[in-house]
């Protein structure tokens, strides 16, 4: 019995790598926190974040019903979600950005 000989695949030697996907960090408007708490939770919980854009972002949550405080890595996207839910402002799921 003869048996031809086996040929082992060719490797690329490059390499694809994918990013990790960014995660959105969106607070809902609600009826019942007032604009100094959302304020005061952002600036508490977000890192970098300003009084200023705090406020603008209070305001689009009022008026737009929503806003994207934060975006990055899923692990840190769910770290600020769960403080930012446990100071009692209301939260959207995480949505991959």
């Amino acid at each position: 019995m003869t048996s031809s000989p086996t040929i082992a695949p060719v490797r690329s030697s490059q390499v694809t790598r994918k990013p990790y996907p960014n995660y959105r960090v969106i607070v809902l408007n609600d009826d019942f926190n007032t604009f100094q708490h959302v304020v005061e939770c952002l600036t508490k919980y977000i890192p970098g974040m300003t009084s200023d854009r705090a406020w603008k972002l209070a305001n689009q949550i009022h008026h737009e019903g929503q806003a994207t405080v934060w975006v990055g890595p899923q692990e840190q996207a769910e770290l600020y979600h769960m403080q930012l839910s446990r100071a009692g402002l209301t939260m959207a799921p995480l949505e991959s950005a």
